[in-house]
């Protein structure tokens, strides 16, 4: 039989070799799960897209097609207003002399003219945004498709906008990807 004595002896002698065990196991395991934790570390990026956009030769050529629309429409728009002017001039010359009803359908011509300019203002602003919105959509469908590229093969959890309006971006910690992206696109 085993007394008090032997029994604590056998005991902490088993209580130390398992002790022993879960030490060596525990440092074994907090050692794989940091060497898991680096080996898969998370990549972050950041990118300039106005900085790519700007580069390239569709924005250059998307850019002079707008100015060239934009000079259009404002050369019709000051044509319109000019012959309104005109019209205007020559009626206040004349309204003394004008015959009532004359008058009142001149009047009427002019404010038409007028309401004509404003809707050609509204109507050239909104087709002005629209061609604008279609030119840049496919700058920018092409410039997202290479920042995913160079996110899928660079392995990064994340590609931030750098000029986004984040509070923060650490570009110590965060990878600039802008050069690649350039890259990728053909650009210099």
């Amino acid at each position: 039989m085993i007394n008090d004595k032997e029994y604590m002896i056998i005991f902490n002698d088993n209580n130390n070799l398992t002790y022993k065990k879960m030490k060596k196991l525990i440092l074994c395991a907090i050692v794989a799960i940091c060497g898991f934790t680096t080996a898969n570390a998370q990549k972050f990026g950041h990118v300039n897209t106005q900085e790519i956009i700007q580069a390239m030769p569709e924005y250059t050529k998307a850019k002079s097609e707008i100015d060239a629309l934009q000079k259009q429409y404002e050369a019709d728009l000051k044509s319109m207003q000019d012959e309104l002017q005109k019209k205007a001039d020559a009626f206040e010359k004349e309204q003394a002399t004008l015959p009532e009803n004359i008058k009142q359908r001149r009047q009427t011509e002019l404010q038409e003219m007028y309401q004509k300019i404003q809707q050609s203002y509204q109507d050239n602003q909104q087709a002005l945004a629209k061609a604008s919105n279609d030119k840049m959509q496919a700058i920018t469908t092409k410039v997202l498709d290479a920042i995913k590229a160079i996110g899928q093969s660079g392995q990064f959890v994340m590609i931030n906008e750098i000029n986004a309006g984040i509070p923060y971006i650490s570009t110590t910690l965060s990878t600039d990807v802008t050069a690649q992206v350039k890259a990728k696109l053909g650009l210099k």
